[in-house]
Parts: structure tokens; C-alpha cells; sequence
């Protein structure tokens, strides 16, 4: 039985079995082309660190899109992490995740996922008022291609803004319609996961909401 660490960027979790669907995990296995598209500047400057990270970390990460397939077995998971992954998701790929993951997950095997607090961001534009900095914050929308190396890299790349915002009662919910039992809101640095080893329970807890599902 595994632990799954879903969508670890550059911060995988020793000890667990970690996959991200990051462009960089494959310009990584290819010196030539990451040669090719920094020298054409289709590298960001985050880009170019999530890719030197991965050249650099002993802990292995592999590629997957879990909203499409995660590369388990049937019930053959014991735990999956899942930090800042559910906002990038619109909700049918958040939904198409979601059936993945019952479905690798043993009988009451435990997901945690932490994503932005949609509430944390409301009532601190309710205090500032600062609407500039609550649509910041929201990162839903994100600056136009205006040259064709941007409009290239944003047909390689993706979308890197938010799909959907999450408070607690609406990602409880969210998670029980596709069959998950008992969600619960954690505070940061507590979990339900039996033995989480390394596992960064306090990742991003400044902006976090983390909730805590079983598998039926």
C-alpha cells in the first residue's frame, strides 16, 4: 500500500510516492530541448528553478495528470496529499480527480487536501477593502498573450490561474457528492493520517484551508 503526494511541484514529500503534471518533468528528461527553449525564451524564471529542482532533488517525482488517471492500482493507496492542485482544476476535472482517487484508495483510505481559503481572502477585502489586492489574491484571471512567444508558451504551458475558489463547507461538500465519507476541516499541523512521516502538514498554512476525507 502507498502514500501519493499529488501535484508536489518542486516540494515532494520523501518517503511517499510523488507525481506532479508539471511541462518541466518532461524538459528535464531532454537537456537538448531545455537548452532550446531557454535559449527561445519560453522558460519562465519559475520554469527554469522547478526544472534546476528537479535536476537536484534525491527524491524522484513522475508525471501524471491525476484528473485524467492517477497510475495505481485499485484500492492499492492508503493516503493521498493533494496541496494547491484542486483550485487549478475546473470543477469537472476536480470531479474526474476526485472518482480517481476513490478509486486507488483502499476502504477508508484517507485524502487530505489543502487549497486556498476563499473565506481567509474574503474577509481580509471585507476588512482592507483593497480590491486590487482581493482580485490578486483570487488569481482567477491571468494577463493576456501579447507576443508570439507568450501566446506559444501559453498553448504549451497552459493556464497557470485558478479554475474555482474552495471555503470549507463548499470543498466538504464538494467531496462528499463524489463519495467521500466524513470530511473535516484539520487545523494545520493535525491530521487523521496514521504515521504521516514526513509529510508537510503546515505547507502554505498562512493562505490554507485543509480538509480531511475517507474513502467509502
Amino acid at each position: 500500500m502507498s502514500r501519493i503526494n499529488i501535484g508536489c511541484g518542486i516540494s515532494p514529500t520523501p518517503g511517499w510516492d510523488n507525481y506532479d503534471n508539471s511541462l518541466s518533468l518532461i524538459v528535464v528528461r531532454y537537456p537538448i530541448l531545455k537548452n532550446i527553449l531557454r535559449l527561445l525564451g519560453f522558460l519562465s524564471a519559475a520554469q527554469q528553478r522547478a526544472i534546476e529542482s528537479h535536476e537536484s532533488s534525491p527524491v524522484l517525482v513522475k508525471r501524471a495528470n491525476a484528473a485524467r488517471f492517477i497510475p495505481k492500482d485499485d484500492k492499492s493507496v492508503l493516503v493521498i496529499y493533494a496541496s494547491h492542485v484542486l483550485e487549478h482544476m475546473d470543477k469537472d476535472e476536480a470531479r474526474a480527480f476526485l472518482r480517481e482517487s476513490i478509486r486507488v484508495l483502499a476502504p477508508g483510505g484517507i485524502i487530505r487536501i489543502s487549497v486556498p481559503d476563499l473565506s481567509r481572502i474574503t474577509n481580509e477585502y471585507i476588512l482592507s477593502g483593497d480590491a486590487d489586492s482581493f482580485v490578486e489574491r483570487l488569481n482567477i484571471v491571468s494577463p493576456k498573450p501579447k507576443t508570439w512567444r507568450h501566446m506559444i508558451q501559453y498553448l504549451v504551458v497552459g493556464p497557470r490561474n485558478h479554475h474555482w475558489m474552495y471555503d470549507a463547507s463548499s470543498l466538504c461538500r464538494l467531496l462528499e457528492s463524489t463519495g467521500f465519507k466524513n470530511p473535516g476541516v484539520v487545523p494545520p499541523g493535525c491530521t487523521t493520517i496514521p504515521e504521516p512521516g514526513a509529510l508537510n502538514l503546515h505547507e502554505l498554512s498562512d493562505e490554507s484551508l485543509y480538509v480531511e476525507a475517507h474513502a467509502p
